[in-house]
């Protein structure tokens, strides 16, 4: 048998010991999904899903896979999301947090996530303010609908800094406002009509520094005339005490000393 002959019958034998090694990977890689996959979750390793939808969760998972690229956390009790909710997952693209019960989101909740994001939904939950530093710079489509939001200077600024979903943006309703009359409207359509809450709200701020100014000043005023009023009263009782005194007679002496003295 010749070189040639024998390298041709090494290839087969070759091929199945490729296949073998790149079977012996993905059985890896599919264990390992299993091993680091949340509890009464589904991870797919394939498309990079992780599906923890409808589990009657009240915190963020903390052992959600790195490579995970979209993240379901619907239909659970969610109250609040922590910093670093969802630290290293740096290949996170969609993220659904809607149908929860959540009230607080701190500053750090999404500053590990990257700006490739490219959707947040946040619907149906019980978001009132949220503070800017939250969304930081994120470019992602996001879903704010049904909330019970307060209608502010706050959530405008937050509506210009985001990147809305064109086709939800109108179910952004004033659960309560500022103006008791903008309960119950559709805040963008607000602000469409000319309607700006942060003049508003520095019309409002300059109209509580003129009333707590002309509170101080009112104050200060009463004590002035408490004081002088009041000292005008110990001066008349001292008066009355000077002229109640009885009053001495002059004797010879006392004369001679006062003319000695003149």
């Amino acid at each position: 048998m010749d070189h040639a002959e024998m390298q041709v019958e090494m290839v087969p034998g070759r091929l199945q010991i490729l296949m073998s090694m790149l079977q012996f990977l993905i059985l890896g890689q599919y264990i390992q999904c299993i091993l680091m996959c949340p509890t009464d979750c589904t991870c797919s390793s394939e498309s990079g899903t992780v599906t923890c939808t409808n589990k009657d969760l009240k915190e963020i998972p903390k052992d959600i896979p790195t490579d995970t690229y979209v993240l379901h956390l619907e239909f659970n009790k969610i109250t609040n999301i922590p910093d670093g909710a969802f630290k290293d997952l740096h290949w996170l693209r969609e993220l659904y947090l809607s149908n929860n019960l959540i009230e607080t989101i701190l500053p750090g909740a999404f500053q590990d996530i990257s700006d490739d994001l490219k959707l947040l939904d946040l619907s149906n939950n019980r978001l009132r303010r949220v503070d800017l530093q939250v969304f930081g710079k994120m470019r992602a489509k996001t879903r704010l609908y049904h909330n019970p939001w307060h209608c502010e200077c706050l959530l405008q600024e937050l509506i210009v800094s985001l990147q809305l979903d064109p086709e939800t943006v109108n179910e952004i309703i004033c659960d309560t406002s500022v103006q008791e009359e903008y309960a119950g409207k559709p805040f963008i359509q607000l602000l469409n009509s000319g309607i700006n809450f942060c003049s508003m709200q520095q019309k409002t701020t300059d109209v509580a520094m003129l009333v707590t100014m002309f509170c101080w000043f009112t104050m200060v005023i009463t004590y002035v005339v408490y004081y002088v009023r009041q000292n005008q009263e110990d001066a008349r009782r001292h008066l009355e005490y000077l002229k109640s005194l009885p009053s001495k007679q002059k004797t010879p002496g006392d004369a001679d000393t006062v003319s000695t003295v003149l």
